[in-house]
C-alpha cells in the first residue's frame, strides 16, 4: 500500500509520521494531493485525543490538486485545483473529501496557501449570517469575538452581504485598526461594562439585527441587550464558556431567535448545502480577493506541533497555515 507523510493524533498530542497509509477515495469522494492546510482550534482537541485508529490524521481544511475521483463523482476533474472541508485528514500529503465539500478555484485568483485556510471560515460565516441569522442587505451585525480568524471572516462576509453596520468585539484594542481595515465599522471592548450601551447608541437605540457569537458564556445577556426586537443570535463558538446565567425575560421580551450551530452533528448533505449556498452568494468576492484571511505564519508539515503551540498561545492574528 502506498504511504505518505502526515501529522496524526495521539494520546500525547500531535505526532509526525512519514509512513502513513495513503487514503483511497470512496465512490462519492475525491483524492487531493495537498499543498496547504489551515489550522483550526478544533484541530487542537483532535490532536489531544487518543487516536481511534493507528492513523487519525488531523486537519479539517486543505487545498491542492485532484489526483483521483470516485466513480460517482460528477462536475469535477483530475488536475483541478480545489479547496476542501473534511472531518479530518488535511495535515497530510494526500487527503480525501466528499465531492460536495470541494470548491474548485484558479491559482491565478487565489494562492494555494490562502486557499488552504479559507473553507471552514467561509462556510461558518456565510451559514451563520445568511442561513441562520437571516441577514438582509442594510441590516446591522455584531460579531462577538471578531479578532479570531473566523470572526475576521464574518466581518468581511457581512460587508459583502450588504450589512450597513458591522460591529465587532475584542478585548485587545491594539487589533482595532486591523479589524477596521478588514470590515468592522465599529469596534467595542467587551470587557467594559457599557459596551452594549455604546452599541445601542450607535444604532439609534434599537440594536443589531444579527449577532454571530464566538464567545458565549457570560457575554450572552449583553449580546441580547444589544440585539433588536425580532433579531437573531447565532451561537457558533463558546470560547468564553459553555454555560452562563441566561436572562429569559430579556430573550422573550425582544422575541430573539437564538440558534446554536456546530458542524459535528451535520450530515454530509447538510454540509454540501452550506457549500452550495456560500458559493452562490459570495464566491465572486472570494475569487476577486475582496474576501481573504491574513495568514499570521505558515509551518511545514513536520512542524505541525509548533503550529498548534502557536494556536494554543493565542498569539496569532488571522490564520495559521501548514504547507506540504
Amino acid at each position: 500500500m502506498p504511504t505518505m507523510r502526515a501529522a496524526i493524533a495521539t494520546a500525547e498530542g500531535i505526532a509526525f509520521h512519514d509512513d502513513v497509509p495513503r487514503p483511497v477515495p470512496g465512490d462519492h469522494e475525491v483524492l487531493v494531493k495537498v499543498a496547504a492546510a489551515g489550522v483550526n482550534r478544533a484541530d487542537i482537541g483532535t490532536a489531544k485525543a487518543t487516536a481511534t485508529s493507528p492513523f487519525t490524521i488531523v486537519g479539517q481544511e486543505w487545498a491542492g490538486e485532484i489526483v483521483e475521483m470516485g466513480k460517482n463523482v460528477k462536475g469535477l476533474k483530475k488536475g483541478e485545483t480545489v479547496m476542501c472541508f473534511g472531518r479530518s485528514g488535511g495535515y497530510a500529503e494526500y487527503a480525501v473529501a466528499d465531492a460536495g465539500w470541494v470548491m474548485p478555484f484558479k491559482t491565478s485568483d487565489i494562492k494555494m496557501e490562502q486557499a488552504g485556510v479559507l473553507p471552514l471560515a467561509l462556510m461558518t460565516a456565510h451559514d451563520a449570517l445568511k442561513t441562520r441569522g437571516q441577514l438582509q442587505s442594510g441590516q446591522k451585525v455584531l460579531v462577538q469575538g471578531a479578532s479570531s480568524a473566523v470572526g475576521i471572516m464574518t466581518l468581511q462576509v457581512a460587508r459583502a452581504l450588504g450589512a450597513s453596520v458591522v460591529a465587532g468585539t475584542s478585548r485587545d484594542e491594539s487589533k482595532y485598526p486591523r479589524l477596521t481595515a478588514l470590515g468592522a465599522t465599529l469596534m467595542l471592548n467587551s470587557s467594559k461594562p457599557d459596551w452594549a450601551d455604546t452599541l445601542l447608541k450607535a444604532t439609534d437605540g434599537k440594536g443589531v439585527d444579527v449577532v454571530v457569537d464566538f464567545v458565549s458564556g457570560p457575554t450572552v445577556n449583553d449580546s441580547m441587550k444589544a440585539t433588536n426586537v425580532l433579531g437573531h443570535i447565532v451561537n457558533v463558538g463558546r470560547l468564553g464558556g459553555g454555560t452562563a446565567n441566561f436572562n429569559f425575560d430579556l430573550h422573550a421580551g425582544k422575541r430573539i431567535t437564538y440558534t446554536g450551530v456546530t458542524f459535528r452533528t451535520r450530515s454530509t448533505e447538510e454540509i454540501s448545502d452550506i457549500v452550495t449556498k456560500m458559493r452562490a452568494e459570495i464566491w465572486n468576492s472570494v475569487s476577486s480577493g475582496k474576501i481573504a484571511l491574513p495568514i499570521d505564519r505558515a509551518f511545514k508539515l513536520e512542524e505541525a506541533s509548533a503550529a498548534h503551540a502557536l494556536m494554543n498561545s493565542n498569539g496569532q492574528f488571522g490564520k495559521i497555515a501548514i504547507t506540504i
